[in-house]
């Protein structure tokens, strides 16, 4: 049966030899149990992937696991590259650490990670990634009026201003637009991230950095 005080894992990997060696690694640890589909329910179990390589098999294993609904997956590779890393995440994954780095230890704060909710990544590789992103925002986002967080230029505008407490006649009159037009980009942006109105629309892009 199993116990709420440990972690449920279930590993997965390309070929039955590193499969097996990851099980008896993690069998031994008292933060974790080990368990089979259908025993502990995908939400509440991490997912451990084990590969040589990010080929065609381990992304045939991810894309199964999230589909069965496991949204907490750890990724153990040999080998991978950024877009390999960004095709991983895609399918799910929040958590990767090379084979050549990973300790008995490293596996458990990685899974525990996963299981809080959180991510994790090789500090060179975050680098990288960080900087795609970047590059991203400010070649191709910016100039077409995008942010990454999905809001545009005109709709952070728009929030700065209420969030300086102006009606909409005021920031119709403040960037010459209609009030139908200030009413329509306000019902737009709290319908798209499910605000209740305007005061939480105000609070979600101050706590994402947008305003």
């Amino acid at each position: 049966m199993f116990s709420a005080k440990r972690t449920a894992v279930l590993v997965r990997a390309t070929d039955p030899i590193l499969q097996g060696g990851v099980a008896a690694t993690l069998q031994a640890r008292p933060e974790i149990q080990l368990v089979d589909e259908g025993v502990s329910p995908p939400e509440t179990t991490v997912a451990l992937v084990v590969a040589d390589r990010l080929e065609d098999r381990a992304n045939h294993l991810l894309v199964g696991l999230q589909r069965a609904g496991y949204a907490k997956t750890v990724l153990i590779a040999g080998e991978m590259d950024d877009s390999e890393v960004l095709t991983a995440v895609e399918n799910g994954v929040c958590a990767v650490a090379r084979r050549s780095d990973t300790t008995a230890d490293m596996l458990v704060r990685l899974i525990r990670a996963a299981a809080a909710g959180e991510g994790a990544l090789p500090p060179d590789m975050l680098g990288r990634l960080l900087n795609r992103v970047s590059r991203l925002q400010r070649q191709v986002l910016e100039p077409r009026g995008l942010h990454l967080a999905g809001v545009t230029n005109r709709e952070t505008e728009v929030l700065k201003l209420v969030a300086d407490g102006m009606s909409t006649k005021e920031i119709a009159e403040q960037l010459c637009y209609s009030q139908r037009t200030v009413k329509s980009i306000l019902h737009d942006i709290t319908n798209r991230f499910q605000l209740r109105n305007r005061s939480h629309a105000v609070a979600y892009a101050m706590r994402e950095g947008l305003i």
